[in-house]
């Protein structure tokens, strides 16, 4: 079963110094049928305005992995880890027993696009910890670059305690990249930039988001272009 989700469907809130786009269920917004694909619990296309962001507060037993799109973040946290990513990073953080962070815009006249992912981890009572890595963009370019994994080991992979893998992808007008899985496995695909076909007859425009059950092969194709990011997930 391939299931579209567009954009327009997703829950929008605006803050002000936050403009955010959630995915699923997420602090004010709840539907029921709509709180997680597997162990995927959140998908937030935040914007924070410069200078502003998410102060201190705690989490616990949560896989939480951030991808910046546009500007830098910065993370700190009660381990005493401080670190600024940007495009081309990739943070994962396990909240597992319990951290306190925070996650700021530094920069005084940039807005910072980024997703937060979050998934419940396949082991609980894990102690904190925190990777980032960087992935270099011209080897997403028509292929799928895995950035954040359990079973990929790779200076650039981020590994992750859940069975998944994220992919990053940037498709070229014209092209054509198939993937395939094990069955018995779900994807979701969320296009971050342009637009694309799966199978030839199933079509996703910027931010719109497909759950994919029983499909263990994937044409994705684009005729404009396309970047987006690939879960396969247990």
């Amino acid at each position: 079963m391939l299931k579209v989700y567009p954009a327009a469907s997703r829950f929008a809130d605006d803050h002000g110094w936050l403009k955010t786009y959630h995915s699923f269920s997420f602090a004010d917004y709840y539907d029921p049928s709509n709180v997680n694909f597997g162990p995927m619990r959140v998908l937030n296309d935040d914007t924070v305005a410069p200078a502003r962001g998410f102060g201190p507060h705690p989490h616990r037993e949560m896989e939480i992995v951030s991808i910046v799109l546009k500007g830098q973040l910065q993370h700190r946290d009660n381990t005493g880890i401080t670190e600024i990513i940007k495009r081309g990073d990739v943070q994962r953080m396990s909240a597992g027993t319990g951290i306190v962070h925070s996650e700021m815009n530094p920069s005084p006249t940039e807005e910072v696009n980024f997703l937060q992912l979050w998934f419940e981890p396949n082991e609980y009572g894990l102690q904190p910890s925190y990777e980032q890595v960087t992935y270099d963009e011209a080897n997403m370019k028509n292929a799928l670059l895995p950035v954040v994994s359990n079973r990929v080991a790779a200076d650039h992979v981020a590994y992750i305690h859940q069975d998944l893998t994220l992919y990053l992808s940037q498709l070229e007008a014209g092209r054509t990249l198939t993937f395939t899985q094990a069955p018995n496995r779900r994807v979701f695909l969320f296009v971050t930039e342009g637009a694309l076909t799966l199978n030839q007859d199933t079509h996703l425009e910027r931010r719109d988001a497909a759950r994919i059950t029983e499909v263990t092969s994937l044409d994705i194709q684009t005729v404009q272009g396309a970047t987006f990011l690939l879960i396969d997930l247990c």
